[in-house]
């Protein structure tokens, strides 16, 4: 762009191309005393003149000294004084122009240079990212030794050494100036520039061992500090160091002030983008956390309102425990008030240790321990059972809340459950007490009762009698209630046993169920007699007192803890059994021989009477019948398939021996 200018300021009446000066011809010298062919002042007309080289050297950007040439030239080709004093002006007049374009390339070159500056730092996003280019660009601008810059610390209270570049010391890297001290404390205190051409002989500034120490390792002789203001306050200082003696002109503070004018907006920029992002994902994680929570919230609403409608409808626990597993997911165990687990479905069984579920009973609130989750189920200070949920993923504040109100739920239901279980016990175990009383009265009136708590009367009943440790009754006779109320019998307590009517069952299969649950329940043995089938309320009684001495009998033959009816007693069933059944004793016994010779006309049971009277010899029985021994060993084979191969075993034989002394009693009359 000069030369552009400089050829418009050329003369219009030179043409042609401009002569090659004197110092660029072969062997020519522009500052020698002697001039080349054709410098004397005939050949001056025909050249250009002495201003217009001058132009002519402005094109070339030639150095300061070549200037001096016209001058020395004309003065030695013996110019007037009048043309040497023109010529000197026009040097001078040269120079200034020279100066100035100078200037004007400096001045361009700096602002393109301030100008990239803030494109590069506009395009910057991170901080370290800004810091590292302005102090870059610093030291590359003002072409210094050493580039650095210190960020103001609000909680000291001083300014530390943040970026450095072309320095070499670690010391001077971790330097910290306090307010006022030094150069760099000076400029962050007063928010002024200064420099100075010699920092340790500069009395201005408050010298410290330890910034003296480190400005000395690293060798710094001039430095120049200009501050970085946003708004009224100071965050910082933008420093150029050189490590020889240099005076910073105007033109260079005002660079560098320009450049920590970029520099202060750049960090602010960047502050405000980093506090724009920080505020862009606190408010992404506020916005997650909200819609977790209103999530929560809606899981907690839809499950409180699942839990009202279960108690509405008369739902259960399991119901409730369903509602849980749908809200929360995982697997939920129902625990008894014995801390037994009743898996829900999808439970694989395994239980929590006791400690969660002690301390979740203390606290009131849902107890942790690794992937069990246990809310205890209590009404007032009473246990009443627990929930355990096994899931694997945290559970929420808001989820845990939804297990502790299923837990209450369910000790609301578990509540009415037994007040309705305690009431319709009270009324069944009142209707059996009158059952079984030694004066029956209206029994129309009590069969009119049972059918209101859904008992027929006229059906056969199983009669069963339980023998239950004192401390575990209760328990027993809760387990027995429930279990009548839901086979549509009576239960009840009688001179302090547990006495049950089920309906539609054999006597010995009523008393194997009563005794496995209420063992259960119990937790102890329980040892259970049972008769029948009785009919009517007035058989109801006679049965109580057979399952009675059944289950007395099954004390006194050592089988506590089990269970039987009386007619699996055989014999001895006879014996305790009431009314003594003896020709369905004989019939049960004997039946199929006595129908085998009626049909068929054969005496199998006479050959059974002298092989017992024989001792159970087979040769005698037969001289006593007077037939072959073998007649008498194929008859016995037709009693074995008759009767079972065990019926010679001494328990069963001692049972066909007494049947045929019973047969024989009873006469003809017996089957």
């Amino acid at each position: 762009m000069d030369r552009a200018l400089m050829k418009d300021l050329l003369p219009p009446t030179v043409e042609g191309p401009r002569p090659t000066h004197p110092s660029r011809a072969q062997g020519g010298t522009r500052d020698g005393a002697a001039a080349g062919p054709g410098r004397g002042p005939a050949a001056a007309s025909g050249r250009l003149d002495g201003a217009t080289e001058y132009f002519a050297l402005l094109l070339e950007e030639a150095a300061a000294i070549e200037f001096e040439g016209p001058v020395v030239r004309a003065r030695a080709a013996g110019a007037d004084v009048a043309t040497l004093a023109g010529l000197e002006r026009a040097k001078l007049l040269a120079l200034q122009v020279r100066d100035a374009f100078a200037a004007r390339r400096r001045r361009e070159s700096e602002l393109a240079a301030l100008f990239d500056t803030a494109g590069d730092l506009a395009s910057l996003r991170s901080v370290d990212d800004v810091l590292t280019a302005i102090v870059r660009r610093a030291r590359q601008l003002l072409g210094s030794d050493v580039s650095y810059l210190t960020l103001h610390d609000d909680a000291h209270g001083d300014t530390y050494m943040r970026v450095t570049d072309g320095s070499v010391s670690a010391r001077f890297q971790a330097l910290r100036l306090p307010m006022g001290a030094g150069l760099g404390g000076l400029v962050a205190q007063t928010a002024a520039p200064y420099a100075t051409a010699r920092y340790f002989a500069d009395p201005r500034f408050q010298h410290t061992d330890e910034i003296n120490g480190g400005v000395a390792e690293e060798g710094l002789v001039a430095i120049l500090g200009l501050p970085l203001v946003r708004g009224s306050r100071v965050i910082g200082v933008l420093f150029a160091a050189d490590r020889t003696e240099r005076l910073y002109d105007r033109s260079e503070v005002s660079l560098l002030g320009s450049l920590a004018a970029h520099a202060a907006i750049a960090l602010d920029n960047a502050r405000l983008l980093e506090e724009t992002r920080s505020a862009l994902d606190e408010l992404s994680t506020a916005t997650r956390e909200l819609r977790a929570h209103t999530a929560s919230v809606e899981r907690a609403a839809g499950a409180h309102d699942r839990f009202i409608d279960i108690v509405l409808r008369g739902g259960g626990v399991e119901d409730v425990a369903a509602a849980v597993t749908e809200a929360l997911g995982g697997r939920i165990t129902i625990l008894d008030e014995h801390g037994r687990g009743t898996p829900s479905p999808g439970s694989d069984g395994d239980l929590p240790p006791d400690p969660a579920a002690a301390l979740a009973r203390s606290t009131g609130r849902t107890v942790r321990d690794g992937d069990w989750w246990t809310a205890a189920v209590t009404v007032g200070a009473e246990l009443l059972g627990g929930l355990v949920l096994h899931r694997d993923d945290e559970l929420t504040d808001s989820d845990q809340r939804i297990l502790e109100r299923a837990a209450m739920v369910t000790a609301l239901l578990l509540l009415i459950r037994r007040t309705a279980s305690e009431a319709e016990g009270r009324v069944r175990g009142e209707l059996l007490e009158e059952l079984l009383g030694p004066v029956l009265r209206d029994p129309d009136g009590l069969r009119e009762r049972a059918r209101r708590l859904g008992a027929d009367l006229d059906r056969p009943h199983a009669v069963v009698v339980a023998l239950v440790e004192e401390r575990c009754r209760g328990r027993a006779l809760a387990q027995a209630t429930h279990l009548a109320a839901v086979r549509g019998g009576l239960a009840g307590l009688h001179d302090g046993r547990v006495v049950l009517c089920l309906p539609g069952q054999e006597p010995g299969a009523a008393a194997a169920q009563v005794c496995r649950e209420l063992t259960t329940a119990a937790g102890r043995p329980v040892t259970v007699g049972g008769a029948g089938p009785a009919e009517g309320p007035v058989a109801v009684s006679s049965a109580h007192r057979e399952a009675q001495r059944c289950a007395s009998t099954m004390v006194a033959l050592g089988r506590e803890g089990q269970a039987a009816g009386t007619d699996e007693l055989g014999f001895v069933g006879l014996l305790v059994g009431e009314g003594r059944d003896v020709r369905g004793f004989v019939t049960a016994t004997l039946g199929p021989v006595l129908d085998y010779d009626e049909r068929r006309g054969t005496d199998l049971v006479g050959t059974l009477r002298a092989w017992f009277d024989a001792g159970g010899s087979p040769a005698r029985a037969a001289e006593t019948l007077q037939v072959h021994v073998n007649t008498v060993t194929q008859r016995l084979e037709r009693v074995g398939r008759l009767l079972g191969r065990e019926w010679s075993a001494p328990e069963r034989a001692l049972e066909v021996h007494l049947a045929l002394r019973l047969h024989r009693l009873t006469g003809p009359a017996a089957p």
